[in-house]
């Protein structure tokens, strides 16, 4: 593995992990009853896992104009590997959520005492905050996995949405990679139409997974279900994101050359 594509799988891992940690802040935020502060504060995340993605388009870009001068490049196998960094990052963001939730609830609470961001991060990174990262670190409870199936008023058709939205979303930009390495001479339209595919699957999330969580969550506040079964609701739908990620593997080829027929086609 070279320097890049090792970068290039940090930078995936980043994106997944921060984009899987957002579940838990909606438990935070439910938990202290500071949800509006608690999701401006993870945009600050969100923007270091925008700036990874803007990093990473034009490394994975120059890894196709690589392979298109050197067939044995293995630019299918690298791809795979990209995916495999999302689904890793993913497991790795559910075994953290306890952790994150209880540093991002003290990270909350800070903030709503100082009012400041520089502040806050100055704390973060004094000796008191790394004491209190210490303190927060939890292993995730057996009991939360095994009390899954008493989620049962959450829906299944949400659950499958959701993963093929977050299939969609993630193998997009490379299905729309390979495309262009099938079809060199439409490489550049069939990059473009990456964003039809990543738009679908937005519009996925925004239409069906996340008003429906936005409505669990007013749900929880206005005490009509509990933070348990919240809790519950979250792990699965962290469950159907790992499945989507899962399942980009078996679209990659196949997204690819419909996207590449797509690409000739226009």
């Amino acid at each position: 593995m070279d320097r890049q594509l090792a970068l290039i799988l940090a930078l995936t891992f980043v994106i997944h992990l921060v984009d899987t940690l957002a579940y838990s802040v909606r438990i935070a935020g439910v938990r202290i009853r500071r949800l509006a502060i608690a999701l401006s504060l993870f945009n600050i995340l969100v923007l270091f896992a925008r700036t990874a993605g803007t990093v990473q388009a034009p490394l994975l870009a120059r890894r196709v104009e690589v392979a298109l001068r050197n067939p044995h490049a293995g630019l299918l196998t690298d791809l795979r590997y990209v995916l495999l960094a999302g689904s890793l990052a993913t497991i790795t963001g559910a075994l953290l959520i306890p952790t994150f939730q209880n540093a991002f609830t003290k990270a909350v609470r800070a903030f709503n005492v100082h009012r400041s961001i520089p502040r806050l991060l100055l704390l973060s990174f004094s000796k008191t905050g790394l004491l209190h990262l210490r303190d927060s670190i939890k292993a995730p409870q057996t009991q939360g996995v095994l009390d899954l199936p008493r989620a049962s008023r959450l829906p299944a058709r949400l659950l499958v949405i959701n993963a093929a939205a977050v299939s969609a979303w993630t193998v997009a930009v490379l299905a729309s990679l390979y495309a262009g390495y099938l079809v060199p001479e439409y490489r550049v339209t069939a990059s473009s139409l990456a964003a039809v595919v990543s738009g679908g699957a937005t519009v996925l999330l925004f239409v069906f997974s996340d008003p429906y969580l936005s409505a669990l969550t007013d749900d929880v506040l206005e005490g009509k279900v509990s933070e348990g079964f919240f809790r519950r609701s979250v792990i699965w739908l962290v469950g159907s994101r790992l499945a989507g990620t899962v399942l980009a593997q078996a679209l990659l080829v196949p997204a690819a050359m419909l996207i590449a027929r797509l690409a000739r086609g226009l």
